[in-house]
């Protein structure tokens, strides 16, 4: 290796840390410049359902993969309308194929504002947040995956907070990915599962609350989910204790 390409290795570096921030920045531009934002919402859905429907059922891996992207830009930048897009995802790709591409894009979206806190952007996304990162920071050193896996079963503080404060308090990467991962797949399911099954109410043209899919019974069946992700937390500190 020539003393040339020596010096620009850590240029090299930084360009690559930076590309994909850069990009995601260029995107959000366009979304706001456009209000591409404003159609992630269910009367976009109404109205351009079969659009979406005959382009799935001609190129489903194609459709796919933008689904994806799609979503993974969305949760990068924290655009609203998460909800809607999961039972989107159900409506045109089913159930189980829609949970897994809301899951993986969810999943790279958070992992990308996880990457960015890492970078130069790091002091103006702590800022963000803000009085979150010490009432969570506790939790995160006791057990990172555990308390993570409560996180994203019930959310108890806000996505976009907890896709950050891991970053800055240490959480490794491979913990944070397979923690999320894991975290969103029941609430992802049951919104997906209701979008298969949104076709009759696209077709009386009733209104639609996203509201109405968390019933009680399926808000208590989420709690007991994030009961057991920290049972063995508190397990741990009775055993402690002991000793």
């Amino acid at each position: 290796m020539t003393e040339d390409a020596c010096i620009q290795t850590p240029k090299t570096s930084v360009v690559k840390r930076l590309l994909p921030i850069a990009i995601l920045g260029v995107v959000a531009a366009i979304i706001y410049s456009f209000d591409l934002h404003t159609y992630l919402n269910y009367e976009s859905l109404r109205e351009h359902r079969e659009t979406l429907t005959t382009f799935v059922a001609q190129r489903f891996a194609l459709a796919a993969v933008a689904f994806v992207l799609v979503y993974s830009v969305s949760t990068a930048l924290s655009l609203p309308g998460g909800a809607i897009l999961s039972i989107t995802g159900g409506f045109l790709f089913g159930g189980v194929a829609g949970g897994l591409l809301v899951v993986v894009g969810a999943t790279i979206g958070a992992t990308l504002v996880f990457l960015a806190a890492k970078t130069v952007l790091g002091d103006s996304l702590r800022t963000r947040a803000g009085p979150w990162l010490k009432k969570m920071e506790q939790g995160f050193k006791e057990n990172a995956f555990n308390y993570l896996l409560v996180l994203r079963l019930i959310p108890i503080f806000p996505f976009f907070v907890v896709n950050l404060v891991p970053a800055f308090l240490g959480v490794p990467l491979s913990v944070y990915v397979l923690g999320t991962f894991i975290g969103i797949i029941p609430a992802t399911f049951v919104f997906t599962f209701a979008g298969a099954g949104i076709g009759a109410v696209l077709d009386s043209g009733e209104g639609f609350s996203v509201g109405a899919i968390l019933t009680p019974q399926i808000i208590v069946a989420l709690i007991g989910l994030a009961v057991l992700a920290v049972l063995p937390v508190v397990y741990k500190k009775i055993k402690a204790r002991k000793t």
